[in-house]
């Protein structure tokens, strides 16, 4: 068959016209794009694009020394549904409307399935903001909201994240650690942080905002990340939570017995300054006490006798008394310069003659003041430069915004009378936060170097230390070697035989100074509505070694004696009795007093359960010739190894429960029919009924521990 050129180029021609007619259509429609409509596209595209969208980093999480989490970011979410969302159609919601009710009712709990079902639809087509949830949800609620069907798709589910700090331990150290504001407030500098070490660290916590464009794709709304966010650092602070516990608990105990106002307890390394436990208790109902302020670092009050060890410090370094010198405390009543001074037991006759090392002791204000005024009367600036040469003064950085500020004015014409000098000595008329007067006890228990308590230990990167905090000296000797040794003999006679008696330990031994001032009100005086006290106990342990240094101090209390050794100071002795069995299996070379069995003490009871305990303490103990009996008794060898012999139990007679724990033995005695009474902590050294005497039933038996 022929072929027919003019037929094929006819055809080949039409092919070539079609192409250049749809090409002049594409440039046409492109030229009318780009220079008639250019300007509404463009506005149609700003529609669907935002740019510059702040992208927030992650703040850094808050660790104590030993790795525990005590604040941390937790992102939370309000979740909304677009009902007017192109491509919103009704019947292909109606199709999936069942499955989605019953998923949103399971993981948000707020609606039963039939009632999500139709607040859906009866909002169908009326806003873009359906709260699917009135509260926020957590993380897992939003995934699995954000995979239920018809929300899949993205287009139609819209959000707001927002961030809420937890911690993990709730109250224990809650003012050290510090709080932030909301996600619509800032503080002062656009500051996240409110208090605490929050604050303090903001920007480190804070991290770097990034930069976000959102775009409008296939129907869904999708970020892009122009700029990174760069999250907020880690910082590990010095808080110990086990001993934080330990001293929150010691501290609100002594509070809810006393119904006090407020109190604060602090416990800090001798050697490296920092910080272990921070307490702070304000009473906010009766019984319940709440961290409210950071007093320990923030309370600028008058010390009391406390301060009274500084002044003593200040005369044996100058050489105007020694610690066998005599002073006459009289009858508890000194009249001075118009006005009296008053020792506490000036109802009993007073101390009379003591020495200056008994003043300390029985902390007598007399015999204190009188060594004060003799010696520096005419030269007031001396003494207070004494003051100044010890490092009382100098003001410290502490990592907690809103600390307060030591306050000893120097004697000039304007501010000066006479009375200020004695009064000064025994701790009125300055003003002393109190973990400044613990650092001058710990520089006393740390050879004479007093140092900056300090709250941060270190910080942290992805994991990584990147700084470190160190030991900041503030003065490197406080006093001559021949003074600290006569302080701290004092401060040991204060536990010993002076007014700390209630401190001394069977297990620790602890040296310290006791404190009870009149607080007061200012231009009102001190008597104003009624006395009101502040009792405070300051000391180290163990004395002869000393591992920590601790301050309580308990304002206001309104049952029982005001008492710095009978209330602060029994916080303090349980403070270090349990930070020292904390560490009698961690650390005992450290904290060991050489005066003390290592062997903890072992009480009898029940003999299984005391083999068992004795055996996982890995602790050599030695058995009579039974050894199936039920009940034990403990005494020590000559190699003080715990000694198990039996408690027999005869019926109708009263058993021996001396030695053994008060569980165990009311236990028994409750067993055998009588009623028991218990007073004291440890174990039971004394019953009131005989062993061996016939039982009556009912009858109260009196059990003394010790």
């Amino acid at each position: 068959m022929a072929i027919d050129k003019k037929t094929i180029l006819n055809k080949y021609m039409l092919v070539v016209a079609v192409v250049f007619a749809i090409a002049f259509c594409i440039l046409f429609c492109a030229a009318k794009i780009v220079f008639v409509e250019g300007s509404m596209w463009k506005k149609y595209a700003e529609t669907l694009k935002k740019e510059d969208i702040v992208v927030k980093p992650e703040r850094g999480n808050i660790y104590s020394s030993d790795g525990q989490l005590m604040a941390s970011s937790v992102p939370l979410y309000y979740v909304y549904m677009d009902m007017k969302a192109n491509g919103m159609k009704l019947d292909t919601l109606r199709t999936q409307i069942d499955s989605l009710s019953r998923v949103l009712s399971g993981v948000l709990q707020e609606r039963s399935a039939a009632d999500y079902r139709r607040y859906i639809l009866n909002n169908y087509g009326k806003t873009t903001m359906l709260p699917l949830c009135r509260s926020k949800i957590s993380y897992l609620q939003f995934k699995a909201v954000c995979k239920a069907p018809y929300l899949k798709l993205g287009w139609n589910l819209s959000y707001k994240r927002m961030v809420q700090r937890v911690k993990p331990f709730g109250s224990l150290a809650s003012r050290t650690i510090g709080d932030i504001y909301g996600d619509d407030q800032r503080g002062e500098g656009n500051k996240v942080g409110k208090n605490g070490l929050e604050l303090f660290f903001d920007s480190l916590l804070t991290g770097k905002q990034g930069k976000s464009t959102r775009m409008r794709v296939k129907g869904r709304w999708e970020n892009v990340n122009v700029i990174e966010p760069e999250n907020g650092l880690d910082i590990v602070s010095t808080i110990d939570v086990g001993l934080q516990d330990i001293a929150e608990k010691a501290l609100v105990d002594m509070l809810v017995q006393t119904d006090a106002q407020s109190g604060v307890a602090v416990l800090m390394e001798v050697k490296s300054g920092k910080v272990k436990a921070c307490v702070n208790m304000d009473r906010v109902d009766t019984g319940i006490y709440e961290e409210v302020k950071n007093r320990a670092v923030a309370d600028e009050g008058e010390p009391g006798s406390t301060f009274k060890v500084a002044s003593m410090m200040v005369a044996l370094e100058d050489g105007v008394v020694q610690p066998d010198d005599s002073v006459d405390a009289g009858n508890g009543l000194w009249p001075i310069y118009g006005s009296v001074m008053k020792d506490h037991n000036a109802n009993k006759g007073g101390y009379g003659m003591i020495t200056a090392a008994r003043s300390i002791w029985f902390s007598s204000n007399i015999g204190v003041s009188k060594i004060i005024n003799k010696n520096y009367h005419d030269k007031p600036a001396k003494f207070v430069d004494g003051l100044y040469r010890i490092g009382l003064n100098k003001v410290m950085n502490f990592e907690i915004p809103g600390a307060g500020k030591p306050k000893i004015r120097y004697p000039n014409k304007t501010n000066w009378s006479a009375t200020a000098l004695p009064w000064m000595s025994i701790g009125y008329e300055v003003n002393i936060p109190p973990i400044y007067t613990l650092a001058f006890f710990n520089a006393i228990a740390n050879e004479g170097k007093m140092i900056r308590p300090f709250f941060l230990e270190s910080v942290k990167k992805e994991g990584e230390t990147i700084a470190e905090y160190e030991t900041e000296t503030i003065n490197s000797s406080i006093c001559s070697d021949r003074v600290l040794k006569e302080i701290k003999k004092m401060l040991e006679g204060v536990v010993d035989s002076g007014t700390a008696k209630e401190v001394r330990s069977d297990f620790v031994k602890i040296a310290g100074k006791t404190g009870t001032a009149q607080i007061s009100q200012g231009a009102l005086g001190y008597t104003a509505g009624g006395k009101s006290h502040q009792v405070t106990f300051c000391g180290y342990f163990p004395s002869d070694n000393p591992a920590y240094t601790c301050i309580c101090q308990i304002r206001g209390p309104r049952i029982g004696y005001p008492s710095g050794g009978g209330m602060s100071g029994v916080v303090v002795k349980r403070i270090a009795e349990q930070t020292y069995a904390r560490a009698l299996f961690r650390e005992p070379d450290e904290i060991k007093d050489s005066n003390l069995v290592f062997s903890p003490s072992v009480k009898g009871g029940l003999h299984k359960e005391l083999i068992t305990a004795l055996s996982k303490l890995n602790i050599d103990y030695e058995e009579g010739d039974a050894d199936d009996f039920e009940w034990t008794k403990v005494k020590f060898n000559d190699e003080d190894h715990p000694e198990l012999t039996e408690v027999k139990t005869v019926d109708r007679l009263v058993p021996n429960v001396v030695g053994m724990s008060a569980k165990d033995a009311v236990f028994l005695l409750e067993k055998s029919g009588l009623n028991v009474r218990i007073d004291g902590m440890g174990a039971v050294y004394k019953q009131s009924i005989q062993s061996g005497s016939i039982i009556n039933k009912g009858t109260t038996i009196s059990l003394s521990l010790k």
